[in-house]
């Protein structure tokens, strides 16, 4: 699994599935709890493991009251 850290915001998010669209919703609801999970994507600076600093899309789920959970890197932006 890649390392990184966002540093600021998240810009340009969408909703990519909700609620029997989210093909991990057992998964998160076992792990944190119920909730009304999205999948969600954005554009984020990210600073990777081994100090390189770039744009890349981020995608994670969140729910209400859960917050952001499991980030990844979908693809580095140049």
């Amino acid at each position: 699994m890649l390392e990184f850290e966002i540093l600021g915001g998240i810009d340009d998010i969408e909703i990519i599935a909700a609620g029997q669209g989210v093909y991990m919703r057992r998964y998160l609801e076992r792990t944190y709890g119920k909730g009304r999970w999205r999948k969600m994507k954005g554009i984020a600076t990210v600073q990777l493991a081994d100090g390189t600093v770039c744009k890349a899309e981020i995608h994670w789920f969140e729910a209400h009251g859960i917050g952001r959970k499991d980030f990844k890197i979908k693809r580095m932006i140049r």
